[in-house]
C-alpha cells in the first residue's frame, strides 16, 4: 500500500469514490460535484482542497480530502478532514489508518494544532474507528450549516 497526493489523473476515481461516500451515508442524490469542479479545486491556480489517495497494486482504495482550517486560540492552522473513505472489499487492510497518519504527519510536521473532523452519529464503525486511534468527539458543540435560501437570505442582509 502506498499513501500519496492526488493527481489530476486521480479526480475521475475520487470522484467516484466521493459517490460512494454519499450513497454509504444515505444521501445517493446530493452529490452535485464534477470532475472540472473537483480539479480546479484541487489542481487550479489556487487549490482549496487536498486529496491522498491510498494506492494498492496500482489501484485507488481510498481516498482523504481536506482543507486547512485556523484556531484562533492556538495561533496556528489545523487540517479538516472533509471526507476520508476506503472501498468497502479494502477496508480492514490498514488504508485508513494510514491516510489519518498521514494527515497527522503532516499537521505535526509543520506545526498545526489538529486535525479534526465530523462523523455522522449513526455511523457507528467509523466513530469506533476514530476512537481507537485517540480520537475523541468534541462535546458541547453543534454543528450549523447556512445552505440553499437560508444562505442567500444571509448574504442578503
Amino acid at each position: 500500500m502506498t499513501i500519496r497526493e492526488a493527481r489530476p489523473a486521480d479526480v475521475p476515481v475520487i470522484l467516484q469514490l466521493i459517490h460512494d461516500l454519499a450513497l454509504y451515508e444515505k444521501e445517493p442524490d446530493a452529490v452535485r460535484n464534477t470532475a472540472p469542479s473537483l480539479e480546479r479545486a484541487l489542481f487550479g491556480d489556487r487549490p482549496t482542497i487536498y486529496a491522498h489517495v491510498a494506492e494498492e497494486q496500482g489501484a485507488v482504495q481510498g481516498f482523504a480530502l481536506w482543507f486547512l482550517n485556523y484556531s484562533t486560540w492556538e495561533g496556528v492552522n489545523g487540517i479538516y478532514l472533509e471526507d476520508l473513505y476506503v472501498r468497502p472489499e479494502a477496508r480492514g487492510a490498514g488504508h485508513g489508518k494510514a491516510l489519518l497518519a498521514n494527515l497527522a504527519r503532516i499537521a505535526a510536521d509543520r506545526g498545526y494544532a489538529r486535525v479534526e473532523w465530523s462523523v455522522l452519529d449513526w455511523n457507528e464503525p467509523s466513530i469506533r474507528f476514530y476512537e481507537s486511534l485517540g480520537a475523541r468527539p468534541q462535546s458541547g458543540w453543534s454543528t450549523f450549516r447556512l445552505t440553499g435560501s437560508a444562505l442567500s437570505d444571509v448574504a442578503a442582509l
